[in-house]
């Protein structure tokens, strides 16, 4: 039997092999828009489990997961203990691993996250909580991880199991090569978990190599099993997990044979999915404009075609029979999608005065536009769209930058040595002189798992900030239209953050609502529902809902970019704005303003290419992509997508 959640968001039962898609997907699965959704739904299914368990005297026995993932299951457990009366006094947990050597006390340790996002907040006994001891001696890994493997036995075993997923296929710390019947012990981790791990230590040299997990066998034994993945970073790997065969080397695979595993994804997560990717290839489909552009897009990328060159025959090869039934025949088909492809190009990102905008994405007026770009962090703005920024400028707009964040904990502690002892050596004695050598006195002080003072974050926040107006200063925007909203959610001083809450919304309403804009530019970046990213794109979200009815809304357009590491696919765009060489060039001199960025950035994840490298990179890309379409040729290309809020 396989769980699936009915369109009313009820938890309901079928039989496996009853969906279309299950020709390719060999794991069930459902897939959500949003992951709020779905982590409220597994934490209802946990807590149904929990009062089951609890009616018939027994007790529940969890295996729980650590990671970005699970967070927001566990904000719904806490509420659901908090307002509904939830007791934990009847369950056990095992978490799957730790990283070794961990002290228990450090903000690294998943003996810290556990008590952070979940034990502190409920009433579980502290003696039914087990997390694999990441200070063990060398020589008693193996009889601890025996122990740790006749406990859980001793329980009857593990009634639910929640997964992650790393980008290696890994599930806890089972790493490829992993054997199906491995047992919790001690293994090496792989290169691409570290630097995945890097950012929340502020580097990967401070990551382990090492960790203490269940094995594969260990939660294969579970009798039910909920893997959780959001995000397109997630995408490939889901698929090879869901779709490929079983392979050690993608460990995830081989939950391909337990008999009751559910995967819960975001939009994202699924997007590579044959459903999803390419939806004509499992059952009919409806021929929207939208479906029409993604097939078009996929097959001449499938048979390496511009979108002129493409046949009748390529189509029905290809599953796209029923495609040119519909429309007639290629040759229409073709020239449609040539047009509307071309259409969405345009080197007026404001609009072209004066010219029919019936085929442009962009209004023609008013002339001049007043518009905000909201940057997430201090540099994400000339990252992640530049040239578009420097165009608007150019071509005459008022354009107003906003700073969602300070940016401070991604100023290195070397970096903001510098600049207060540089400022030391320029004061004299007195008041001001104080205070930097306390700040002075705290970076040299600082321990490992203590957060900045706040005296060294105001000056790693005014370092970022100083670079960000440079960067504004050299796309000649004057300095009253550069604006540092520094939200309250992103200063806790730790790579962990507030939610999202009513002053920050406040904050980016009033912006708005005293710039009165006709086009506000976002990032888009939905990869981590946790992220910083992610939490100021719904401030954006919450303000522009909350001003609906205010009437200069209805001029206002939003346009959604994406960060270095991400495009929108071809067939998601709806304006692509190119670049010539120069402006190329005229961008990266923009991001070189951002120095502490620059030259081993602390938040690099597992692309080690610097960002104006990475953004470079990714803008001549989609431009290769138009080309191979048969569409303009250009230097690099940024992307846009409209949203209708």
């Amino acid at each position: 039997m396989k769980v699936h959640i009915d369109a009313q968001n009820t938890i309901k039962y079928e039989k496996a092999g009853t969906h279309e898609h299950n020709r390719y997907e060999k794991i069930h699965n459902v897939v959500f828009e949003k992951s709020s959704k779905a982590s409220y739904l597994v934490a209802k299914e946990i807590a149904d489990l929990i009062r089951e368990k609890n009616k018939k005297g027994e007790t529940c026995v969890l295996g729980l997961a650590t990671g970005s993932s699970p967070i927001r299951v566990y904000d719904e457990l806490v509420k659901m203990h908090k307002n509904e009366g939830l007791s934990f006094k009847n369950v056990v947990t095992f978490n799957l691993d730790e990283y070794y050597p961990m002290n228990a006390e450090s903000i690294h340790s998943y003996h810290y996250f556990m008590n952070e996002h979940l034990f502190n907040h409920i009433d579980i006994p502290k003696d039914q909580i087990n997390i694999p001891n990441g200070t063990i001696d060398q020589d008693e890994i193996a009889s601890y991880c025996k122990a740790y493997e006749e406990k859980i036995a001793k329980y009857g075993g593990l009634d639910f199991q929640l997964l992650g997923i790393g980008r290696t296929g890994h599930i806890g710390f089972n790493e490829p090569g992993s054997h199906y019947n491995s047992i919790t012990r001690s293994i090496t981790l792989d290169q691409l978990t570290r630097e995945d791990a890097a950012p929340s230590f502020l580097g990967i040299e401070n990551v382990p190599k090492k960790a203490i997990t269940m094995g594969v066998g260990t939660v294969f034994s579970a009798k039910r099993i909920v893997l959780l993945a959001w995000g397109h970073k997630k995408a490939s790997v889901l698929k090879e997990t869901i779709e490929g065969e079983i392979s050690p080397q993608i460990p995830a695979t081989y939950l391909q044979e337990h008999n009751n595993t559910t995967f819960v994804l975001d939009t994202e997560a699924a997007s590579l999915l044959t459903r999803f990717e390419s939806p004509w290839l499992v059952g009919e489909v409806t021929w929207t404009d939208a479906m029409t552009k993604r097939a078009v897009v996929w097959l001449c990328d499938k048979v390496e075609k511009s979108i002129l060159r493409l046949t009748d025959k390529d189509y029905n090869e290809h599953g796209l029979a029923s495609l040119i039934t519909e429309k007639g025949s290629s040759y229409e088909l073709n020239i449609e999608m040539f047009n509307k492809l071309q259409h969405t190009i345009t080197g007026w990102p404001g609009g072209k005065p004066n010219a029919d905008d019936t085929n442009r994405p962009e209004r023609k007026s008013p002339e001049k536009k007043r518009v905000i770009i909201f940057s997430p962090h201090p540099d994400d703005d000339v990252i992640s769209m530049g040239g578009t920024f420097d165009r608007l400028v150019e071509q005459g707009h008022e354009v107003h930058i906003a700073y969602q964040t300070s940016g401070n904990i991604a100023v290195s502690n070397a970096d903001a040595l510098k600049y207060a002892e540089v400022a030391m050596d320029f004061l004299p004695e007195g008041e001001e002189l104080e205070k930097i050598k306390e700040v002075v006195t705290g970076i040299n002080k600082k321990k490992e798992n203590e957060t900045d003072a706040i005296s060294v974050r105001e000056l790693k926040g005014l370092i970022r900030k100083r670079e960000s107006i440079a960067a504004t200063r050299y796309f000649n925007v004057p300095d009253t239209q550069v604006h540092f909203l520094n939200l309250p959610f992103y200063e806790t001083g730790t790579v962990k953050k507030h939610p999202l809450g009513p002053d920050d919304i406040q904050i980016v309403r009033d912006l708005i609502a005293s710039v009165k804009p006709h086009q506000v530019y976002a990032a888009g970046d939905l990869a981590d529902p946790h992220g910083t990213h992610k939490v100021c794109l719904d401030a954006v979200f919450k303000a522009m809902a909350e001003l609906k009815s205010e009437p200069f809304m209805n001029d206002c357009w939003l346009w959604l970019y994406r960060g270095a590491w991400h495009e929108w696919e071809i067939h998601e765009i709806d304006m692509a704005v190119p670049m010539s060489p120069d402006q190329v060039l005229r961008k990266r001199k923009a991001i070189f303003f951002h120095q502490t960025q620059k030259d081993g950035v602390l938040f690099q994840g597992e692309d080690l290419r610097e960002f104006w490298v990475r953004a470079e990179d990714r803008n001549k890309k989609t431009a290769q992509h138009y080309r191979d379409l048969g569409l303009a040729d250009y230097a690099a290309i940024e992307a846009f997508k409209r949203f209708d809020y």
